[in-house]
């Protein structure tokens, strides 16, 4: 059962320990807001994104695990291990550079160690695109469709401009956790016009990574409201989409 985000806070918590915790659940939402736009956006049947984590590859080298996901049928692919070099994700993390194939099964120059997982969800076509930020990967996001299909330059472009988007949010997200706690709170600039309570509860619920018909089931409102609500939040704080949202209601302290 779902219950509503609460302003409670542990006692044992420190400023440090809220700060990782944000940063956590601002990440979530946006590399979920990610997967999502991949499907929405540019015509991909399923969305994914890697997350690196320590102890995926062998030899203490880089790996990832597949933590966010749209469109998909089957759960093979879900929070799946895959080490730098590994199939067309593993080659992006590797090479640091988006990789792509128009037949992955049919590929003779990736390794074929997810070709189970991609069979069950009924893939072909697969573009990776790794989130590089001062040299560092955040993560590696996949564009996959269930056709044979090459990658033009408009899709491959607008995948590229999610990763990038996404990478900046995070990145910023990276630095706010950085910064000490009261340094941090003194440098927030509050929004230009105050929110409603409407607005405010639902910004709350989209920066957990929940979806419209999610929010409005939660709330007992209809999509359509929902929708209204983000746009109307979006406008007030300056920013364009969910992910923008998601960060700069953080660092505006909208989510305290």
């Amino acid at each position: 059962m779902t219950t509503a985000p609460t302003a409670s806070k542990s006692s044992a918590e420190t400023p440090d320990d809220l700060a990782v915790r944000a940063a956590g659940l601002v990440r979530d939402a946006v590399l979920g807001d990610l997967a999502r736009r991949v499907t929405a956006d540019c015509g991909a049947d399923v969305g994914l994104v890697g997350v690196p984590e320590p102890g995926v590859a062998r030899a203490g080298g880089e790996g990832m695990v597949l933590r966010h996901w749209a469109g998909t049928r089957a759960d093979l692919l879900h929070d799946l291990r895959v080490p730098a070099g590994t199939g067309l994700g593993g080659r992006a993390l590797a090479e640091r550079a988006p990789s792509w194939a128009p037949d992955y099964r049919a590929d003779t120059t990736i390794s074929h160690h997810y070709d189970a997982a991609v069979i069950a969800e009924d893939l072909y076509a697969m573009l990776t695109v790794p989130l590089l930020h001062d040299g560092a990967v955040h993560g590696v996001v996949y564009a996959s469709l269930r056709a044979v299909v090459p990658f033009g330059d408009v899709r491959i472009a607008a995948v590229t401009r999610l990763a990038e988007a996404a990478t900046r949010a995070l990145a910023g997200a990276a630095a706010w956790h950085r910064t000490p706690a009261a340094t941090a709170a003194t440098a927030r600039r509050p929004p230009l016009t105050p929110l409603t309570r409407r607005e405010h509860e639902v910004l709350r619920w989209a920066a957990t990574g929940r979806t419209n018909p999610e929010i409005a089931a939660q709330l007992g409102l209809t999509c359509n409201t929902v929708t209204g609500y983000l746009k109307s939040a979006m406008h007030k704080l300056g920013v364009r989409n969910r992910t923008e949202l998601a960060v700069t209601a953080r660092e505006s302290g909208l989510l305290d």
